[in-house]
């Protein structure tokens, strides 16, 4: 098992991405914490899909915008299992509108969670891994439109775009520590969420249409190269975005 011993955070586990790379860490060995906000019930099938596998994992509740939220999340994470090897950043948001009519106080909530909260729960996670020595792995979901445009979508692309030199900056000082720091930007992926997309027969052809692999990915797809990102054989892997994303930002290219 590749992540055998292992201990993980994920955020925004509850669903989608994010309980799918969840599952695969615990089904690859690891323990993990899965971070929510609001009601309990948020991750409780996340729990309840790694218990079944015989893992073991615990529900915590912390908004990443909030530092006192997010200390309390590392702290209950090594209470609870010891250590802390592996930290993922998937939590995020957006809205689609139009970019003269965005409200600022709508562009100032996607930018703690997307962004102020994945440089909270990095460097909460950091200082950790090099308390307890050993290194450690901090992945960001990030997305293709950290380099692709989508208009409607300003705030959500800017933090794309931030995370990706965030991410770029914090590898360089975090190495010598034996940290690794790499973003995983998915293009689309199927989850529930995207059910009224894929019922639109117009609004889907049109996204097939720009995925010259011609298919939806799959949330386990991108849990894998996450499972990949936070074994042991990726430990000469930092720095950089691995996009995973059916050839679309290829073909955006070429367009």
């Amino acid at each position: 098992m590749r992540l055998q011993g292992k201990v993980a955070v994920v955020t925004g586990a509850g669903t989608g991405i994010g309980q799918a790379i969840a599952v695969a860490f615990a089904e690859a060995g690891a323990a993990v914490v899965i971070d929510y906000v609001g009601k309990a019930s948020v991750s409780e099938d996340t729990i309840r899909k790694i218990k079944a596998l015989g893992g073991k994992s615990l529900g915590v509740e912390a908004d990443i915008s909030i530092q006192d939220d997010v200390n309390g999340l590392i702290q209950k994470t090594v209470v609870a299992f010891g250590k802390l090897d592996i930290f993922v950043n998937n939590a995020g948001i957006e809205k689609k509108i139009a970019f003269v009519d965005y409200p600022l106080e709508k562009w100032q909530k996607i930018f703690a969670v997307n962004l102020t909260g994945p440089f909270l729960c990095s460097q909460s996670a950091a200082r950790q891994m090099i308390l307890q020595g050993g290194g450690g792995r901090i992945i960001n979901i990030s997305s293709v439109h950290e380099d692709l445009p989508m208009p409607t979508n300003a705030p959500y692309c800017a933090t794309k775009g931030g995370l990706r030199m965030l991410m770029r900056t914090i590898a360089v000082e975090l190495a010598p520590h034996g940290i690794t720091v790499n973003n995983i930007g998915p293009g689309a992926i199927y989850t529930p969420i995207d059910k009224d997309v894929e019922s639109d027969t117009r609004l889907n052809d049109q996204i097939l249409a720009e995925i010259p692999m011609g298919r939806w990915g799959k949330p386990e797809e991108v849990a894998q190269l996450a499972v990949y990102l936070a074994s042991d054989a990726a430990g000469y892997v930092t720095g950089s975005t691995h996009f995973i994303d059916g050839g679309m930002l290829r073909n955006a290219g070429s367009l």
